[in-house]
């Protein structure tokens, strides 16, 4: 068989998990020809880990102005956009027009234009795009999608759906390029992306209708000034402020992250190591969500980024009875430390209450890796040869779509005051 070739668009924190996997587990299915970025530090330190790391020869290396050059020397099956969240629509849509299929990481993008512009691009090219939502591949989510379609509760009524970011993983968003709005749709989009999805594959069902509530409450400079902070600062590496903060993460003391970012910094400025008590973040921390779906169920979440644990708590009511799962997430910082630590698994508990007999625990095979297990399926079935998959969790430009606009229909019910139909934010083809 032969092997489909790649290119990937963005070096940063995220792209290590997919070069990581063609390197290594899908060599046989799968080729890795060249990096696109705007820092050509960053790709030299890509393609450092791929030959020291993972023993796989360096790949050409082009800037971010280079990219349809790119395509048109190495001739790429398909594209892996892992760049910054609002750029993804550029590449998309220019990769779908130059003949290649595309691979992206979640969100698709951050607003309804752009992502109107992917759905006309998929339409006019009839190119695909892969969204990876390595959530739903999780044994735990399956196991909670079989018992739904299974009937075990009935029909599904409402969900009550919370996620608890601590103060390490979650802070990590206020220090990085995802706490500006424009960059990342706020957490509304770029981390729920990942919940609303596993409610429309949980259900079967698309969103109709958005209210949402949100504000910036912990983090940031008014709120610590609140607090009763006195002692302030830009950034944490080489600053005497930071020193014995437990929200500061000092470049300077991670290989990884000084390699990465800090020696990039003189190509364009990024700064990974952001007070998340500084002035200019425009992302919020604290979200309150109710969405009415097609099939008429009802979803109350919530998102709160500053908690003592790392993980979400999920309740699903029917015409028969109630599920409820609990799960803990390993914390983590992004780039920090092993990738198959990012929500890796702790605990998890499913139980059922039928309506008139005993409660029940759920007994199911835990997974290894990622998310919950998720992620060396979602690779396999990415990179590798995919298996048949009853539950449909390979998710398409629709999924992505569906996902992202209850957090876009969130941020504009944020600033309106007012419910918003998502049939009223894009055009389906």
């Amino acid at each position: 068989m032969a092997k489909k070739t790649y290119v990937q668009v963005g070096a940063g924190g995220r792209a290590e998990f997919f070069y990581a996997a063609i390197a290594t587990t899908f060599r046989e299915t799968s080729e890795l020809l060249a990096f696109c970025d705007i820092n050509r530090t960053r790709m030299d330190y890509a393609n450092k880990l791929l030959s020291e790391k993972y023993g796989y020869p360096a790949v050409r290396t082009y800037s971010s102005d280079e990219f349809e050059r790119m395509i048109e020397a190495e001739k790429p099956d398909a594209v892996i956009v892992t760049s910054v969240d609002r750029t993804h629509h550029a590449y998309i849509v220019r990769a779908l027009e130059l003949g290649c299929d595309v691979i992206t990481e979640k969100p698709m993008t951050v607003d309804e234009e752009k992502c109107q512009a992917i759905l006309d691009a998929v339409e006019r090219t009839g190119r695909s795009v892969r969204v990876t939502f390595n959530y739903r591949y999780a044994p735990h989510h399956t196991k909670a999608r079989e018992l739904i379609a299974g009937g075990v509760i009935g029909d599904v009524t409402s969900i009550h759906f919370e996620w608890l970011l601590n103060t390490q993983h979650g802070a990590d968003y206020f220090r990085r390029w995802h706490r500006d709005k424009r960059n990342s749709g706020g957490l509304l989009v770029h981390k729920s992306t990942h919940h609303f999805d596993l409610v429309n594959f949980w259900i079967g069902s698309q969103p109709d209708t958005v209210f949402a509530m949100g504000d910036l409450l912990f983090y940031g400079r008014e709120n610590a000034e609140k607090r009763g902070v006195t002692k302030f600062y830009e950034r944490a590496t080489g600053n005497p402020n930071a020193e014995g903060d437990p929200f500061a993460l000092p470049l300077d003391g991670n290989p990884h992250l000084k390699e990465m970012y800090l020696d990039a910094e003189h190509e364009d400025g990024y700064r990974r190591d952001q007070s998340v008590f500084g002035d200019g973040i425009s992302i919020e921390d604290t979200m309150s969500v109710l969405v009415k779906y097609k099939n008429k169920a009802q979803l109350t979440y919530s998102l709160n980024a500053y908690l003592p644990w790392e993980g979400y708590q999920i309740a699903f009511n029917g015409t028969k009875g109630r599920i409820e799962m609990k799960i803990v997430e390993q914390s983590y910082v992004n780039s920090g430390g092993d990738k198959a630590l990012e929500g890796a698994v702790q605990g998890v508990t499913i139980l059922v209450f039928p309506m008139f007999g005993e409660p029940y625990k759920v007994e199911f095979a835990m997974g290894e890796g990622g998310h919950g297990g998720g992620d060396p399926v979602l690779l396999n079935d990415i990179f590798g040869i995919p298996v048949a998959d009853a539950f449909n969790r390979a998710a398409d430009h629709i999924d992505g779509a569906r996902s992202i606009l209850t957090g876009i229909a969130a941020n504009r019910s944020i600033r309106t005051g007012q419910a918003v139909k998502i049939d009223e934010l894009v055009k389906f083809h």
